[in-house]
C-alpha cells in the first residue's frame, strides 16, 4: 500500500485534529502534511467534518442558564472589585418589596437598554441562596428543578406564571414558590418588562435524600 495513504487510514490524523495525539505522533502528523498536500488536505476535511458533527447534535442551552452563568461572571468580578457580599432576607409569603429597597435602590439595579429577554443581577449569595433581581421581558422558557426551591417576588409588571397544570397572574407584591419536579414557565402580560426578585435555595442533606 502506498505509505501516505497508509499513513492517513492509520487514524493518527483524527487523534491530531481532536488534540488527543502524543507529541511523537503530532510531529510525524506535521511532517507528513508539509511534505504532502494530501495528507494536509485530508486533516482540513476532518477538522470540518468534525466541526459540522458537532453543530448539528450541538443542544443549545436554556436563556435561563446562560442569563445566570452571566450574572454570576457579573456577581463575581463585582467581589473582585470589592464589592461586601451581602445576605438578602429569604423570600417567604409574607415578603413585602419594602424588604429588598437597600438592593432595589442601588442605581445599578437597572435594565440595560441592550438586555435580552431575560436579564439577571445577583444581589447576594450564600451557600444556602441565591438572590437575585431578573427582569422578564416576554417569556421564559420551561424548566424545572430537582434540587433547589425557587421563589418570587414580583416588583413591577404583571405576568402569567404556569406551574405544572396550574395558571397564575401575578403582580407587583405577589409571591410564588415552585414546587419540586414541576415544569413551570413565566409569560408577561404586562406593556414593561415584568421585574422580580428571584431567589434559589438549595436543599437541605435529609431533602435531598
Amino acid at each position: 500500500m502506498n505509505p501516505v495513504i497508509e499513513f492517513i487510514e492509520s487514524g493518527v490524523l483524527e487523534l491530531y485534529v481532536m488534540g488527543v495525539a502524543s507529541p511523537e505522533e503530532v510531529r510525524a502528523v506535521e511532517d507528513m502534511a508539509a511534505a504532502h498536500p494530501e495528507v494536509k488536505e485530508e486533516i482540513e476535511q476532518i477538522r470540518l467534518s468534525i466541526e459540522h458533527y458537532a453543530q448539528v447534535h450541538a443542544i443549545k442551552p436554556r436563556s435561563t442558564v446562560k442569563t445566570l452563568i452571566m450574572a454570576t461572571i457579573d456577581y463575581l468580578e463585582r467581589m473582585k472589585q470589592g464589592e461586601l457580599p451581602e445576605s438578602p432576607p429569604i423570600l417567604t409569603p409574607e415578603s413585602r418589596i419594602s424588604d429588598y429597597e437597600k438592593w432595589l435602590n442601588k442605581k445599578e439595579a437597572v435594565l440595560p437598554e441592550d438586555a435580552d429577554g431575560l436579564y439577571a443581577r445577583i444581589i447576594g449569595y450564600t451557600p444556602k441562596s441565591t438572590t437575585a433581581i431578573i427582569w422578564v421581558k416576554e417569556r421564559s422558557e420551561v424548566e424545572l428543578h430537582h434540587d433547589e426551591y425557587e421563589r418570587f417576588l414580583i416588583l413591577e409588571g404583571t405576568c402569567k406564571f404556569t406551574t405544572g397544570n396550574k395558571i397564575q397572574n401575578l403582580t407587583a407584591g405577589d409571591f410564588l414558590e415552585i414546587p419540586l419536579h414541576t415544569p413551570h414557565h413565566v409569560e408577561v402580560t404586562s406593556d414593561t418588562p415584568c421585574k422580580a426578585i428571584l431567589q434559589r435555595l438549595s436543599l437541605d442533606k435529609e431533602e435531598a435524600c
